[in-house]
């Protein structure tokens, strides 16, 4: 008898009644998952392919039916069948009503587990199809929006070939998720993905970094070592922050674009090498080739594809499935429990700017869960989110002409750091005149 393709997730903080229905499904020839514990059992619901969920109903700090209503409504598709030793009218109801497919008492025979988990096969649906991504992601990046969506379709496009690809985006929007993205999501994503943060690595060492060097280099080289780009060899180098790279760093990097080879620092032979780069950065790399800080040349070998990443603002749809991603990794991590949220605070999230994007909304959600019980409020939320009254300048006490124009050329002066030149250029009069009212 060939084993079962579904997979069944059994939670009870039992550990023989854990035991007995594993040997019970896996006599029957399931593949088994167990859990002492709801958040062991939404770690697991996370992931893995989960066909039909199993849990007891009584057990310490988060309780069964919650762990119902979560997968409820977080894995609809997954049918859910309760087992206790409290069994009660009004108990069986309310799981019922939380849309579990059956209650079972114990103890329980082999048989009757056996009809009970048919039974919750039978109804669910597309029980043979295939299963897919959700639509509500892609790998690691959440979102339905528009705006994400025009993300992931240039990521299908680039995912099976090693088209060189340009990421840009404020600081904060999630581009080395894109990035991973393109790896893991395509044909080569058991090859290594090697991700290289430019701006952490002093410049007098990136070089060394990137393409290894040989024994006796420089001092302190006293044996040759790999770099990063020889540890991606038939994968993916992730270089973000590439506009913090040096000229010198530029010009070996665009040797490696165009030959497909790398030198060691300090080596006379080249090694080949086979690699697809994506670099990314925060800041307007044509500004920094105008101002002879970027290479023209090596720009456009790297933007062979370009993807902007969006602002959280202008995806702001996308806010609510965030902030739920963020409320199950930080709640089950602080508290143990499922978090929850207000209206009220809801909506104050959704009012806000974020601009430091997805990175300041995982920060705010981290900390507004530490201060929590149960549920984020408004006052578990940090005030500069809140609503601020702002009071025009024509409310303040009325000045002489005189007072006004000393209390702005001050202002200016300290903006040009005492810089008389700039400062006359931004009140528009001459250096001599400024110098004059200066005394």
């Amino acid at each position: 008898m060939s084993l079962n393709s579904e997979n069944i997730l059994i939670v009870d903080d039992d550990i023989h009644i854990l035991e007995l229905i594993q040997r019970h499904l896996q006599s029957l020839n399931y593949h088994v998952y167990k859990a002492i514990s709801v958040k062991e059992a939404l770690n697991i619901l996370q992931g893995s392919d989960i066909d039909l969920l199993i849990t007891d109903l009584n057990m310490p700090g988060v309780d069964g039916l919650e762990l119902i209503k979560y997968t409820t409504e977080h894995f609809p598709d997954i049918p859910k069948l309760v087992v206790t030793g409290y069994p009660s009218v009004d108990g069986a109801l309310e799981v019922m009503k939380t849309g579990a497919i059956d209650y079972l008492t114990k103890p329980f025979t082999k048989e009757a587990l056996k009809g009970a988990v048919s039974k919750a096969f039978s109804q669910k649906p597309n029980r043979n199809t295939p299963k897919t991504n959700s639509n509500n992601s892609y790998g690691d990046i959440i979102g339905q929006s528009n705006a994400i969506k025009k993300v992931t379709e240039v990521i299908d496009r680039v995912k099976n070939n090693k088209a060189t690809v340009f990421i840009s985006g404020e600081s904060g929007t999630g581009k080395e998720l894109v990035a991973r993205a393109i790896h893991y999501m395509g044909k080569y994503a058991t090859a290594p993905f090697i991700a290289v943060n430019c701006g952490a690595i002093p410049e007098n060492l990136l070089e060394s970094e990137l393409f290894g060097y040989v024994k006796g280099a420089f001092t302190g080289a006293n044996e040759s070592r790999r770099g990063y780009f020889q540890a991606a060899n038939k994968g993916t180098i992730f270089l973000d922050e590439i506009g913090n790279a040096s000229m010198a760093t530029q010009l070996r990097l665009l040797r490696v674009l165009q030959e497909k080879e790398v030198t060691r620092v300090g080596a006379q032979k080249a090694e080949p090498i086979d690699v697809r780069v994506i670099a990314a950065t925060n800041i307007d790399l044509k500004d920094l080739i105008s101002k002879s800080k970027f290479r023209e040349d090596l720009y456009y070998r790297l933007t062979v594809v370009e993807i902007p990443v969006p602002a959280l603002r202008h995806r702001i749809e996308d806010l609510k499935l965030l902030i739920d991603k963020f409320l199950f990794k930080y709640g089950v991590e602080y508290k143990d429990r499922l978090v929850t949220i207000s209206p009220e605070a809801l909506s104050i999230l959704e009012r806000y700017r974020w601009p430091g994007n997805i990175r300041e909304l995982e920060n705010v959600i981290q900390r507004a869960v530490i201060m929590c019980d149960k549920q984020i409020t408004v006052s578990d939320l940090p005030n500069h989110l809140k609503y601020t009254i702002t009071f025009s300048e024509d409310q303040t006490e009325l000045l002489p002409l005189k007072t006004i124009e000393k209390q702005y050329i001050l202002k200016v002066l300290k903006a040009t750091n005492n810089n008389k030149t700039k400062a006359a250029k931004i009140l528009q009069i001459d250096r001599k005149t400024l110098s004059e009212k200066i005394k």
